[in-house]
């Protein structure tokens, strides 16, 4: 009994806080969103069916599907190739230069990934401004590459999708990369150097042991990548709605 009790007495403090500041607001929003503006009439789904019939709303909802459809399989794919790389970069260079020696070069790979992480996003929002406006870098260096003027505001062109998928896979690639790697970490190097033996090649490891072994880490990463894509709002406003 007494193993049963004592994780939930140091969980209590935190539910406690997570009941009180995040669950109990959460169900008076949904009580109130069956009433109406003053919150003194039942209204029923109403409020439901005004939202849904609003224009504006299916357009932002359907961005907001295609955006998803295109940046989610991306940023995995992204950050998983990136999390291979530097682990088994770090991997070799542990065995040339023996187990003992962990500060291997690749850390730096690991860090620049991580660094727009730390990077608030108004800062990093300046700084794609500044690439991506009229007489930004972007445009001075393919006016030096064509040979002609190049006066594309890219955050306001065809290819704004494109900028803000841009935007979102440089700031999580890092964060999911460091998830991938946690999950590799956990699969034996038993299991690879075997398979080595038996003459299976690196695509072939990657399917019959890399993969099977991130099961779990797949649906984390699928689903703390989904929940950050709801947050690039913050990045798209800065980025182009105030102009708008």
């Amino acid at each position: 009994m007494r193993r049963k009790i004592v994780p939930w007495l140091f969980l209590a403090p935190s539910l406690g806080g997570v009941i009180l500041f995040t669950g109990l607001p959460f169900l008076d929003v949904v009580k109130r969103s069956f009433q109406d503006a003053m919150g003194t009439r039942f209204v029923g789904t109403d409020n439901y069916q005004a939202v849904l019939a609003n224009s504006a709303f299916r357009l932002a909802a359907g961005n907001t599907v295609h955006f998803l459809a295109v940046c989610i399989p991306l940023l995995m794919a992204v950050s998983f190739t990136a999390a291979l790389l530097i682990s088994s970069g770090s991997n070799i260079s542990r065995e040339s230069k023996g187990a003992e020696d962990t500060g291997d070069r690749y850390s730096v790979f690991r860090t620049t990934l991580v660094l727009p992480m730390t990077i608030p996003a108004a800062s990093m929002v300046l700084v794609w401004k500044i690439l991506l406006c009229p007489d930004g870098v972007l445009n001075q260096f393919l006016s030096g590459v064509s040979g002609q003027a190049w006066q594309v505001d890219w955050a306001f062109s065809r290819w704004a999708f494109p900028v803000l998928t841009a935007t979102y896979l440089w700031k999580n690639t890092g964060y999911d990369m460091i998830l991938w790697l946690a999950g590799l970490q956990g699969i034996s190097g038993e299991l690879y150097e075997a398979a080595k033996m038996d003459g299976a090649g690196v695509f072939a490891r990657i399917r019959y042991i890399t993969l099977p072994g991130l099961k779990g880490t797949f649906g984390l990463v699928g689903i703390l990548s989904v929940v950050n894509s709801f947050r690039v709002y913050r990045e798209a406003y800065l980025l182009a709605g105030v102009a708008a």
